[in-house]
């Protein structure tokens, strides 16, 4: 646990938080700054800054809860659809320091949109950033 991480204190009930499941891997609990009605965070209980230098076996424990989560949020919200969202660093809106999955259910009409819309690409560049990922 990093002592100044304030996910570690909710792991360890130093701080508050509406816990919707836990396990010994995971805590789920609801964000106090929800996107939509429901949204909610999994957090692995082992400190990790984020996606970068999470544990393989904590990432993995994260995503099961996160969609038996997903599940339940279907099931007892009725929701149209689920987002799964992580932020890795502050140019893709990191702004806790430990590695969470917001679970955002969506609603038809609930007026979140996405940042920015898809645009076609380039099929030579499309290759050539391929190519570099798959060396």
């Amino acid at each position: 646990m990093a002592e100044d991480c304030i996910f570690c204190k909710v792991v360890s009930g130093e701080l508050p938080a509406h816990r919707v499941a836990e396990d010994e891997h995971t805590v789920s609990f609801m964000d106090i700054n929800p996107w939509t009605e429901g949204h909610a965070l999994v957090i692995p209980r082992a400190h990790s800054r984020n996606l970068y230098e999470v544990d393989g076996e904590d990432l993995a424990h994260a995503a099961r809860a996160a969609k038996q989560l997903a599940l339940r949020m279907r099931e007892r919200f009725e929701c149209d659809g689920i987002n799964l969202l992580n932020a890795c660093e502050p140019a893709a809106w990191q702004t806790v320091w430990h590695f969470h999955i917001h679970v955002i259910p969506r609603y038809e009409g609930d007026g979140l949109v996405p940042p920015t819309h898809p645009q076609g690409a380039d099929q030579d560049e499309l290759a050539a950033l391929a190519a570099e990922l798959s060396r």
